[in-house]
């Protein structure tokens, strides 16, 4: 066995990795548990070892299985995700998206711009999942007032999340494993992709609020009444919201303040959410960490590791260099497209973590001599991020809201979201390309 391991090792684990992507995409069967299947046989078949060593013949450290498993985004997201958990218990998301509506005087268009603006920015700091299961009882209720198709704001809010969270290390899982990888801090991701990322959202927002305007009216006595809504019982625990907001707020601090302490985000995250848990009842926050997303990502580690150690990330790194000969805007640029179309179709998360170690190889092949941080990395977080706007299935909290309005009979079909989704995408990339060859590679 350890023959055909060492002489087919790379087909092995690529076929491995392969039929995961399949069976992922297809969602025959749950994605964790594909990941965790595919983990299992990496390792029964010794694709990866078990114990890390040296190996005093080429001078090299040779990684165990656990060397693969990045723990640092594991322990970020489940960190996060019960802080997030903890704070919406106090109802201050809903409160907060309430407060902004008062501000529109009820403008159907106006409303729409706000509702967008919140999710863009909440899902700079929050998951996107999390962001739009918050946003999604508001909507029902702003367009239940409006009397009017809620489809248009649920559409615009979750394509806005998927922008939003692009600006930030915290917001979209692709760019947790890309900080990991990259070792970007969450200033990083801030000050090099805020700019695009607004201009993104400003243009795409304008763009949907105007193909949605025939369904953006709304009487004089309607839009008082959204303008009135009442927002004093929204909060219904303000010791927890403070303790909460302020846990949130230090930890975000603490994200923001990583060139200075160096300590990473996980810590932070862990930190803020075991100060937390000392509040509440343990076992009922622990149900409601999405353990599934957390097994899926320790598995498709270990299978994206088995490829690495038999070769299979350098031998891509190779094709990758040759078709682009060299060239560091077409490596560039071919990595922008290639992932915003690719995330579209299949999960970001497994195809980024794929990318991710054959990006960290060829950036060295294509030396990059300006200021700022390997251009390539942006492109594989915008592609990445922004591609799951694509279709319906591009992105988790695409599929979630999807889901919700069929069950609250607003069905929205894979091709109208796609005439919206498609569109933003393409706005996006080119908006991405732009920025990312005049700032990185004129």
């Amino acid at each position: 066995m350890a023959s055909l391991i060492s002489q087919y090792g790379m087909i092995i684990s690529g076929a491995i990795l392969l039929i995961a992507y399949i069976f992922i995409a297809t969602e025959k069967v749950q994605k964790s548990v594909v990941a965790l299947i595919g983990a299992s046989l990496t390792m029964l078949l010794g694709l990866l070892p078990f114990h890390g060593h040296y190996d005093s013949v080429n001078n090299t450290y040779v990684k165990s299985v656990f060397d693969y498993v990045e723990f640092g985004v594991i322990f970020l997201l489940i960190g996060m995700m019960i802080i997030v958990h903890i704070a919406a218990k106090s109802g201050v998301f809903k409160w907060m998206a309430i407060k902004l509506l008062k501000y529109t005087k009820g403008h159907p268009k106006l409303v729409l711009f706000v509702l967008a603006a919140f999710t863009a920015i909440a899902s700079a700091f929050l998951d996107n999942v999390t962001t739009v299961v918050l946003m999604m009882p508001v909507t029902f209720i702003v367009a239940k007032e409006f009397d009017t198709d809620p489809v248009p704001f649920l559409i615009t809010e979750v394509l806005a999340s998927n922008i939003g969270g692009t600006a930030t290390l915290i917001g979209d899982p692709p760019n947790i494993i890309i900080g990991a990888k990259a070792g970007l801090s969450f200033m990083d991701f801030l000050v090099e992709l805020t700019d695009v990322v607004t201009v993104i959202f400003i243009v795409c927002t304008c763009i949907l609020i105007f193909m949605f305007r025939k369904g953006l009216t709304a009487t004089r006595e309607k839009m008082e009444h959204v303008a009135n809504l009442d927002n004093s019982k929204t909060i219904t625990d303000k010791k927890l919201m403070l303790r909460s907001m302020i846990t949130l707020g230090l930890v975000i601090l603490g994200f923001v303040t990583h060139d200075i302490t160096h300590i990473d985000a996980y810590v932070f995250a862990v930190a803020g959410a075991s100060f937390l848990l000392l509040f509440e009842n343990p076992k009922e926050i622990y149900k409601d960490v999405e353990w599934l997303t957390i097994f899926f990502f320790v598995g498709l580690f270990i299978i994206i590791g088995g490829f690495e150690a038999n070769g299979g990330i350098s031998f891509l790194a190779d094709k990758l260099l040759q078709l682009t000969q060299g060239s560091l805007t077409a490596a560039t640029m071919l990595i922008l497209w290639g992932s915003g179309i690719l995330s579209g179709i299949v999960d970001n998360i497994p195809y980024t973590a794929t990318m991710a170690p054959l990006i960290a190889q060829v950036q060295h092949t294509l030396p990059y001599t300006g200021n700022g941080h390997h251009p390539l990395w942006w492109a594989l977080s915008l592609g990445a991020c922004l591609g799951g706007n694509l279709t319906i299935i591009g992105a988790a909290a695409n599929v979630i809201v999807a889901e919700t309005a069929t069950t609250k009979g607003y069905p929205i079909s894979f091709f109208r979201f796609m005439k919206y989704g498609a569109l933003v995408t393409f706005i996006s990339l080119v908006i991405s390309s732009a920025y990312l060859y005049f700032k990185y590679l004129h």
